[in-house]
């Protein structure tokens, strides 16, 4: 009788870290249905909302951040790492696993090291350009390396026998065709006919600076019939959008999404995006900022965008990122602190003037291995694992 797989995956804090996770628990159930697949993460994040949502396990450690800011705290880390390292195995041993995955952030690091402790093996998918401190110290405790770029090589120990496969993004995304399900998404926000749409994703949690952007443009723009603002603020900051929006003439109270959103006659503020295939279906240009997984959806759907890299990233790996797209051709680079209505209007106005131009700039990303990383990384955890696959090896 064949032994179930059994993978425990770390990845936590923000949604760059955790739904590349799940799109590898996906793949992985894809691969093997009887696959026992959970996650360990801290009670700090993202994960311990997302990750149960989504039909997994959580296991939780005690760790702290990867973060100079700490001060005096961070001389706690060793001890915190042995700590979270020795919880972590102990799920290893309960979940008897037979390979873990780190996707980075602090919250996996306890993973790769419990793995260590273990004996099992353990292989880490690197998703920024420029790594973080996690995955730079998890580099030096695997043989199996991973990134969704070629550029992250150079940044990691041992980086030379890196295999390059891309970012796992959701099955709907790496599917996605966009004008088959334009109109299905338009309804779903309920956005006027014949209004051109931009998309401002600040991320998991939003992005204020972005938020602030888009409502001093809603501002400008009211009265216009032929925009459309669809801005996802975040829980927190969506009561005060809403009454800024409605302040400046350019909101009103209503729904489209849900009864939780927020329509106007130029805009609409939604607390977050559960369906990401409608929101880049409907969406003629996206405001964004640069994280990873961003970028990488970005590339493989084929959405335009203007990318504002969060200034505060580690090492300014977002500004690394949007380089990607923005050196291609396919999005324009703007940094954090020129992000203004005004600035704004004078790049979307022409672009939204000239879908021809947009069309170009969508076909302009290569989409690499995105569409296909998951299951790519799915093969060679199932590899670690003695399990049968499909293929023998990566594509680098």
């Amino acid at each position: 009788m064949r032994t179930p797989l059994s993978v425990v995956i770390g990845a936590g804090g923000t949604g760059g870290h955790i739904y590349p996770g799940l799109a590898l628990a996906e793949a992985l159930r894809r691969a093997d249905p009887d696959a026992v697949i959970s996650f360990i993460g801290t009670e700090r994040g993202l994960e311990t909302t997302l990750i149960p949502a989504a039909g997994y396990r959580l296991h939780t450690v005690d760790m702290i951040p990867f973060d100079p800011a700490l001060g005096a705290k961070r001389f706690l880390l060793p001890a915190a790492l042995l700590r979270s390292g020795a919880q972590a195995r102990s799920v290893l041993r309960t979940q008897k696993a037979q390979v873990v995955v780190g996707m980075g952030g602090y919250p996996s690091a306890p993973a790769i090291v419990g793995a260590k402790m273990a004996g099992l093996p353990s292989v880490i998918h690197e998703s920024n350009a420029v790594p973080g401190r996690a995955n730079q110290f998890a580099a030096r405790l695997t043989e199996h390396l991973t990134v969704a770029f070629d550029g992250s090589r150079a940044h990691l120990s041992g980086g030379e026998r890196a295999r390059t496969v891309g970012m796992p993004i959701a099955a709907s995304l790496a599917a996605l065709d966009r004008p088959a399900l334009r109109e299905e998404a338009r309804r779903a926000f309920g956005i006027p006919e014949g209004a051109r749409v931009v998309l401002f994703n600040g991320g998991s949690l939003g992005a204020a600076r972005l938020t602030a952007a888009a409502v001093g443009l809603a501002a400008r723009w009211r009265g216009r019939g032929d925009v459309h603002l669809l801005i996802k603020t975040g829980p927190a900051a969506l009561a005060e959008t809403r009454r800024k929006l409605i302040q400046a003439g350019a909101g009103t109270a209503g729904h489209s999404q849900g009864a939780d959103a927020g329509v106007g006659p130029v805009a609409q503020a939604v607390p977050y995006l559960d369906r990401m295939d409608l929101a880049y279906a409907v969406a003629d240009l996206v405001v964004c900022r640069a994280g990873s997984a961003t970028i990488a959806e970005l590339a493989t759907t084929g959405v335009p965008a203007v990318l504002v890299p969060y200034p505060h990233a580690p090492g300014d790996h977002q500004t690394h990122n949007a380089r990607v797209l923005s050196d291609a051709g396919a999005a324009h680079l703007v940094p954090d602190a020129e992000t203004t209505a005004d600035r704004l209007a004078d790049i979307l106005d022409p672009l939204l003037a000239d879908p021809a131009r947009l069309a170009v700039m969508g076909r302009a990303a290569d989409p690499g291995h995105h569409a296909r990383a998951a299951d790519l990384l799915a093969e060679t955890v199932i590899r670690l694992a003695g399990q049968p696959t499909t293929t023998r090896e990566f594509t680098s």
